[in-house]
């Protein structure tokens, strides 16, 4: 037909995800690595609930509110998990886009937008903490610690915490000026908020001070949600509020995280 280009012959384009291309750079670089996360993935959990849920959990003799510690635990572990992945993914690979491979910048001369690089490259980290939760769920099935069937929703609650997580840990990263900042994060958060949020004692237990930083922390949300899904206990908190609570982590570290890329690529 005359004056049609050959484009609008062959019909509308299929319109382009920019953030897609991004996750894709990373699928492929993990396409060679992901061998290195089986012991993560696999023995570690093994490990963890041997370890914990049944050596710890034999001198437990009444369990924790009425159910036998391995069960009232996976829970935890697998928030837990979520969480470490979540972090790991946005610090050090954050801060080394920025401070010493600098792809972040080549991203921008491609071009990209700032919210395409930081949505492409938080898809790839819930990528990571979905497959970290699922296969723990997987290995926990394997231990008869899943009472509800409602622990299929875990790996939804996993991916909502490591985003909860992720965003503004992606700020965090991007604005320090040495991966210092970085260990002091883990040293002064992580640990913590492992230790004192729910995951290996009911945090009840705690001082009313630090309870209440507890319940602060979106890790103690995450845990209460796989406790609940896992065990079929209802949750100490609604379903709903938890999930606007880690919702709005979630939403101020990706505005957060765009503010800071934006100011850290664009000139």
């Amino acid at each position: 037909m005359a004056g049609v280009s050959v484009a609008e012959r062959a019909g509308p384009a299929v319109p382009r995800v920019p953030a897609l291309a991004v996750l894709a750079h990373y699928l492929v670089g993990y396409r060679r690595t992901w061998r290195a996360g089986v012991f993560s993935s696999f023995l570690l959990p093994v490990l963890t609930v041997v370890g914990f849920g049944v050596g710890v959990g034999a001198y437990v003799d009444q369990g924790v509110g009425g159910l036998p510690y391995l069960d009232w635990l996976v829970p935890g572990l697998i928030a837990s998990t979520a969480l470490q992945v979540a972090v790991s993914e946005s610090t050090w690979p954050v801060h080394s886009n920025f401070k010493w491979i600098r792809t972040y910048h080549a991203q921008t001369a491609a071009p990209l937008r700032v919210g395409d690089i930081v949505a492409g490259h938080l898809a790839f980290v819930l990528f990571r903490v979905l497959t970290s939760a699922t296969a723990f769920l997987l290995v926990t099935a394997l231990f008869g610690a899943l009472r509800s069937p409602w622990a299929l929703v875990v790996p939804a609650v996993a991916v909502l915490l490591g985003l909860a997580v992720a965003a503004p840990v992606f700020a965090f990263s991007a604005v320090v000026p040495s991966d210092s900042y970085l260990a002091l994060l883990f040293r002064f958060a992580v640990i913590p908020m492992t230790l004192f949020a729910g995951v290996f004692f009911p945090v009840e237990q705690l001082p009313a001070g630090l309870r209440q930083l507890a319940y602060l922390t979106p890790l103690w949300h995450g845990v209460d949600l796989c406790r609940a899904a896992t065990t079929g206990v209802a949750p100490e908190w609604s379903v709903a509020g938890h999930l606007l609570y880690l919702a709005a982590w979630a939403v101020a570290g990706w505005l957060l995280a765009v503010r800071t890329f934006r100011r850290a690529l664009v000139v």
